[in-house]
C-alpha cells in the first residue's frame, strides 16, 4: 500500500513505516533490503518532482537509510539530519518576493545609513537633557512626563526632517494635552513611532521588554514611562492592561497598535480588543489615527534602507462607548476607510 510520510510517498509491503523510529519490516533480510531501496528511490524522486509545486518538502530522518547508495546520492554527506528543498513558489506573496534585497537602490541604503547616524547623534545630546530633567519630572509630573515627551518630539522631528515631510490632517480632533485618551493606529513601519511622537502628545507606548536594554534609546523609553510587555505571556499582557488603566486614571494617555505587529503588505490586519477594553472600562475616548506612507519609505523587514517619499497622518474624530467590540469595529472601519481612499 501507499502512505504519505512528511510530504513524500513511500511504498510499503509487508511492513510499516514509523517517522521517529525508521523502517521496520516483518519479512526476510533480503526483502527488507529490497523494500528499503525502493522506498529510498521513490521518496527522493518525489522530492525532486514535487519541489516545483510545493513550498517545502522534508525527508524524515531515518537511521536505516544510511547506506553507500544513499550517501553517494547526497554527495557523500554522511549522517544527514534532513533534506530540504525550497521552491520559488514559497516566496510568492511575501515582502521579500516583492522587494528583493539585491535590488534595493544604493541611494536608499545611503539614506538609511544617514538617517540612523542623524537619529543616533541627536539622541545622545537630547538624552543628556532628559537625564538632567528626570528627577524634576518624577517629583512634579510622575505620570504624564510632559517634559520628556517634549524632548522626544524634538528628537523625532530633528531625525526625520532631512529625509521626509509629514502632512497632518484633522489636528483639531486631538484631545487637549490634559485630557486622557486611548490612541490607536495602524502599524506599517519602524518609522511609525517617529511620526507619532511629532504630534506632541504624552501618550504612553507599549513596547517589548527587550527594547529597554538598548543603550540610549531604551534608557530614554524607561524614563518616559513606556509600558513594558512580554509577548506571548498572558500574565504580562494582563499586567500591561492594568497599568494602562491606572495611568489613565492618573490623567495620562496610552497608545496602542491594535494589529499587534507591523503589516507586511500594507493591508490593515485584525484588531485586538485590549485597547478598547481599557477605553470602555475607564470611559475615555478612543482616538483613531491613520498613518500613510511610512511603509513605503521604510518597508518592514528592510529597516536598513530609507526610500524617498512623504507621510500623511490623519487624526479622526474620537469614538466613545462602553462596548469594547463596538469600539473596536468602529475604530477599525474608520482607519480602513482612510486607507482605502489613499488607494
Amino acid at each position: 500500500m501507499f502512505e504519505e510520510e512528511g510530504g513524500c510517498r513511500s511504498m510499503v509491503k509487508g511492513g510499516e513505516i514509523n517517522s521517529s523510529r525508521g523502517l521496520r519490516y516483518r519479512s526476510s533480510l533480503h526483502q527488507q533490503a529490497n523494500l528499503r531501496n525502493a522506498a529510498q528511490r521513490y521518496c527522493f524522486s518525489s522530492i525532486v518532482r514535487k519541489c516545483a509545486g510545493v513550498s517545502w518538502c522534508y525527508l524524515t530522518p531515518n537511521k536505516n537509510l544510511y547506506n553507500p547508495w544513499y550517501n553517494k546520492l547526497l554527495s557523500g554527506k554522511r549522517n544527514p539530519r534532513y533534506v530540504l528543498v525550497r521552491s520559488g513558489v514559497a516566496k510568492m506573496g511575501t515582502h521579500e518576493a516583492g522587494y528583493p534585497l539585491s535590488e534595493v537602490p544604493l541611494s536608499s541604503k545611503v539614506r538609511g545609513a544617514c538617517f540612523y547616524a542623524t537619529t543616533a547623534i541627536t539622541a545622545i545630546f537630547l538624552f543628556m537633557l532628559m537625564l538632567v530633567a528626570h528627577p524634576i519630572v518624577l517629583l512634579m509630573d510622575r505620570y504624564r512626563r510632559r517634559i520628556h515627551y517634549t524632548i522626544a518630539k524634538m528628537w523625532a522631528s530633528l531625525s526625520i526632517a532631512p529625509f521626509f515631510r509629514i502632512k497632518y490632517e484633522g489636528l483639531e480632533n486631538l484631545p487637549s494635552s490634559n485630557s486622557p485618551a486611548v490612541y490607536v493606529s495602524n502599524h506599517q513601519s519602524f518609522l511609525d513611532i517617529y511620526t507619532l511622537l511629532t504630534l506632541g502628545r504624552s501618550f504612553k507606548f507599549i513596547s517589548k521588554t527587550a527594547i529597554f536594554l538598548f543603550p540610549i534609546i531604551g534608557w530614554a523609553m524607561f524614563m518616559m514611562g513606556v509600558i513594558p510587555l512580554k509577548r506571548m505571556d498572558s500574565r504580562s499582557q494582563l499586567d500591561c492592561l492594568k497599568q494602562c488603566m491606572e495611568l489613565i486614571r492618573k490623567g495620562a494617555s496610552v497608545f496602542f497598535f491594535p494589529e499587534g505587529t507591523r503589516s507586511k503588505d500594507g493591508k490593515l490586519g485584525a484588531f485586538k480588543k485590549g485597547a478598547f477594553s481599557v477605553a470602555a472600562k475607564t470611559k475615555v475616548p478612543v482616538v483613531p489615527i491613520t498613518l500613510m506612507g511610512t511603509g513605503s519609505i521604510m518597508p518592514p523587514g528592510f529597516e536598513g534602507i530609507l526610500n524617498m517619499g512623504s507621510v500623511k497622518v490623519v487624526i479622526h474624530k474620537p469614538v466613545v462607548g462602553i462596548d469594547p467590540e463596538a469600539l473596536c469595529n468602529e475604530a477599525r472601519n474608520v482607519i480602513a476607510d482612510a486607507l482605502s481612499k489613499q488607494c
